[in-house]
């Protein structure tokens, strides 16, 4: 049987699968991988599932999954002068440790991802948020980890990054074994504002997005230089809107609670007509995005304790219920009511971002002139982040140059492009070949860098060239003492060729 994607059936992470473990604790993974090991058997691990294609396996057909998410325990918190740690086991989610945390005065800071999304998956898989000014990898906040390797042994790692084991750990695919637990930064709880502003296509092609953004805690285009930033793009509409997020006191008034993906049964049911009629014709896509559009220009906020939506910007609120927040009570996901997406994710080098961009900008223009116009046909429009420059091996912030000259020191801008996925026929989107050309212009053109889960095996496999081969080639060393049979092995390791 298949296993799936966080999307559900038709949604394959691995097209074949013979059996799926559900562990309920991290000597119950031991025991699982100790007994594959005997067998020879090929081994992955999945937390909640959050990617988009066939890529967490082999296509040995005798893989075993085993899932992580019953295994789940959070302890050693450590707090003192506004810094700490905690220990967090395999399953653990964001929004599970945020809530235990906030509970207890604390917080994850900056270096976290989605609410559905578990934080030992999110180190394997380089997960991040958008900031160019503070961590935003979350493999950055990873103190130590406990992983289990092909033997079925439990092994320590403390964070070092001179050491080559952990440059490879840090963002390891999966291909080491089984991270177990890890002890995470935390910081002290904290509130923070979020505000957004509309943007003309030129005011963000025409400046200096890398001095726009860096002064932002969190910023993306949705971006700025904040603390975290980053940047939407509506491209038929030529706009961008900019989120910008930073601290305030603790004692601000504001509930604020984010939700990006939930949808009412009404609005999930209009939507998917409305998408699916842009299939085989444009006009339906650029009407669906000018109201997509709309609908982001107000806050996607409500106050936490009335459920009663928030119109006006900025809001204000504790930092993980504003940075990511989760469901509207009643509401469900959007791919609940079929809403599915295929995407594509690479990074560059901040410094190159404008040209980027107006690349991708000439394309959007060539499609349109050649009669086959294409825009974004996802909820939240193209999502442009950021992230820091941070050293792993695998990672794609580090400033290992591979083979086109390129300066990563400043950091990297993140351009993950999600387009709705039709439902009917062959599922094919419209002017498919806009999206399977726009991939290889970009990475033929630019030093771009696949995000591990966002992609496709033909992304990675043009991609690889792109990639820093001393660095494959030291992590392949590590990951073959951690798994000298290779049962952690994934069709993305193959791909890139350390497995």
């Amino acid at each position: 049987e298949p296993y799936n994607t966080f999307d559900g059936p038709g949604f394959p992470a691995c097209h074949e699968v013979s059996q799926v473990y559900s562990p309920g604790t991290v000597e119950d993974i031991v025991t699982l991988v100790k007994d594959a090991s005997f067998k020879g058997t090929p081994v992955r691990a999945s937390g909640r599932g959050h990617m988009w294609y066939d890529t967490l396996c082999s296509d040995d057909p005798n893989t075993v999954i085993i899932r992580t998410d019953g295994v789940n325990k959070i302890s050693d918190l450590v707090l003192k002068d506004g810094a700490g740690s905690v220990v967090v086991e395999a399953g653990v989610t964001f929004m599970q440790l945020a809530h235990w945390l906030h509970a207890r005065g604390a917080s994850m800071g900056y270096t976290l991802v989605n609410w559905n999304i578990t934080i030992a998956g999110a180190i394997a898989m380089g997960a991040h948020r958008s900031s160019l000014s503070q961590e935003s990898q979350v493999s950055a906040a990873a103190l130590a980890l406990d992983i289990i390797n092909g033997k079925g042994e439990l092994i320590h790692l403390d964070k070092d990054q001179s050491n080559d084991t952990w440059l490879a750990a840090s963002t390891s695919l999966g291909l080491l074994g089984i991270i177990a637990r890890v002890k995470f930064a935390v910081v002290a709880d904290f509130k923070v504002y979020a505000n957004q502003t509309i943007l003309d296509e030129d005011e963000v092609l025409e400046t200096d997005i890398y001095a726009q953004i860096s002064p932002y805690v969190t910023a993306n285009y949705w971006a700025r230089s904040f603390p975290y930033t980053f940047i939407q793009w509506w491209p038929g509409l030529r706009k961008f809107h900019l989120r910008t997020y930073n601290p305030v006191p603790i004692e601000t008034r504001g509930n604020a609670f984010q939700s990006t993906f939930s949808v009412s049964a009404l609005e999930g049911k209009t939507a998917l007509s409305l998408l699916n009629a842009g299939q085989n014709m444009s006009g339906p896509n650029f009407v669906s995005e000018e109201i997509f559009y709309r609908l982001w220009n107000a806050p996607n906020f409500r106050d936490k304790t009335t459920n009663f939506p928030l119109f006006t910007w900025p809001v204000y609120g504790w930092a993980y219920d504003v940075l990511i927040g989760g469901l509207y009570p009643g509401q469900r996901p959007e791919w609940d009511y079929d809403l599915h997406g295929q995407t594509l994710e690479l990074a560059v080098p901040v410094t190159q971002a404008n040209a980027l961009l107006k690349r991708v900008r000439e394309l959007f223009d060539q499609a349109a002139a050649e009669g086959k116009p294409v825009t974004s046909t996802y909820r939240s429009g193209i999502n442009i982040k950021f992230g820091k420059a941070f050293d792993s091996f695998l990672g794609q912030t580090n400033e290992r140059v591979g083979n086109k000259t390129a300066d990563w020191s400043k950091g990297a801008l993140m351009f993950d492009f999600p387009s709705f996925q039709p439902t009917l026929g062959d599922h094919h989107r419209y002017n498919e070949e806009f999206y399977l050309n726009l991939a290889t212009t970009l990475i033929n053109e630019f030093p771009a860098r696949p995000h591990w889960t966002k992609n496709t095996r033909e992304v990675f496999t043009k991609a690889v060239k792109n990639l820093e081969q001393d660095s494959l080639v030291r992590f392949a060393r590590v990951r073959e003492q951690f798994d000298p049979q290779n049962l952690f092995k994934s069709i993305v390791g193959e791909i890139i060729g350390v497995v």
